[in-house]
């Protein structure tokens, strides 16, 4: 009797067939969210704009300043680089400058010097504490905003005593200037700044807040009158909208990227919710506790054990180890055959010199060797040979 002797196999692994029907539906989900994701953003790029933009018509858009600007023949253009508002500053102009936060210290420096002595208007919206110091020098930020949101003018600038309460409460302003214009205080601070330019002919606003531009809010106090004022005090309007896409923002060392424009908000959300997981995982993972054996509630013949097993060997392409259980359980039964102790029936060198004494005429050692313990078959066919070839050793050595 002899076999042949093939490297180990590797059949157990899953074939590109069992990965593909495994997988296919989680693939699948994501595929469909990905489409929905751009649908909606294809179907929702066009009718909305971020806020403060002039064509947005959301509650924090700023559609309905440009319009009431408009029927009083003040025209507004978006501008979203800084090349576009720097040529855009002029005497008969009013640059509004929508985050100046988002800008990047170059970039501000570089606006600062083009509008300077443009003889035009520039409205900053709530700049903070270093761009107020780049884009106004002379006035400086308080770290603590302002607790109401409606208040009085309390200062001499025309616009503002027009204009009378206006939602203007946010960040607060302390102007170091002789010859500015501090409205709208919070504590003695104000939340509306006005200074003349150098050549005497422009001047530079700083808003504290953004409110009198939203959609939802110019109709409440005395917001219109204030935003008309301020803005429409030119022919044009230049809403400047900074955008990560601008060209200018690189080149420095102080350049932001993506993650730098993020609230600091997101990133704790963020790492709240992988901490959250986390917990979560531990908790379920602790409620499965260890494996606990139970009975079978009916009897299940042995055929149909072995039988289902097979099917499930035969389903994974595990010929190894269906040939290691056959091969296993041979060795069991001949060992006490051959007066060699159960403990020691999958030791070649206690059951194989036993084995050979038994059969005086059943071959070499090394086919013994192959038969019990050697590698795994390559095929079904190997497989079926060596149960035959298996089940035959069993019976001669029982022969009596």
């Amino acid at each position: 009797m002899t076999t042949e002797a093939t490297l180990p196999s590797t059949s157990a692994s899953p074939t590109t067939r069992q990965v593909w029907t495994r997988a296919r539906g989680v693939v699948l989900a994501l595929v469909l969210l990905l489409a929905a994701a751009v649908a909606i953003a294809a179907i929702r790029s066009d009718a909305r704009h971020g806020n403060l933009d002039p064509r947005s018509a959301d509650p924090y858009g700023s559609r309905a300043v440009a319009e009431l600007l408009a029927d009083r023949g003040v025209s507004t253009r978006v501008v979203t680089t800084l090349v576009e508002a720097r040529a855009a500053a002029g005497p008969d102009t009013t640059l509004l400058v929508a985050v100046p936060d988002l800008l990047t210290d170059r970039q501000q420096n570089r606006l600062r010097s083009a509008t300077a002595d443009s003889a035009g208007r520039t409205v900053l919206v709530a700049p903070g504490s270093l761009s107020v110091e780049r884009l106004a020098p002379g006035v400086v930020a308080d770290p603590a905003t302002s607790l109401d949101s409606a208040l009085s003018p309390v200062c001499d600038l025309p616009a503002a005593r027009r204009a009378g309460t206006a939602d203007t409460g946010g960040i607060r302003y302390t102007a170091t200037r002789p010859d500015a214009d501090e409205c709208y205080p919070s504590e003695r601070l104000a939340t509306l700044v006005r200074f003349p330019d150098t050549s005497g002919d422009g001047d530079t606003v700083v808003l504290g807040a953004p409110d009198i531009l939203y959609n939802d809010q110019i109709d409440e106090q005395g917001n219109a009158s204030l935003a008309l004022q301020l803005l429409g005090s030119r022919p044009h309007l230049v809403w400047y909208l900074p955008s990560l896409s601008d060209t200018t923002a690189t080149g420095s060392d102080d350049e932001r990227g993506f993650f730098d424009l993020l609230p600091s908000g997101w990133l704790w959300g963020t790492l709240q919710l992988f901490v959250a997981a986390a917990l979560a995982a531990l908790w379920r993972a602790r409620r499965l506790g260890p494996l606990v054996p139970e009975k079978l509630p009916v009897a299940i013949r042995a055929s149909e054990t072995v039988e289902g097993r097979a099917r499930l060997y035969r389903k994974a392409n595990a010929r190894d180890r269906a040939a290691t259980a056959l091969r296993s359980t041979t060795r069991t039964r001949l060992a006490p055959l051959v007066g060699v102790p159960v403990t020691q029936a999958h030791a070649p060198e206690a059951l194989l010199p036993a084995l050979s004494a038994h059969l005086h005429d059943h071959g070499d050692g090394q086919t013994m060797h192959s038969l019990l313990f050697g590698p795994p078959p390559s095929d079904d066919a190997a497989l079926i040979s060596l149960a035959d070839q298996l089940d035959a050793l069993e019976r001669e050595v029982r022969r009596p």
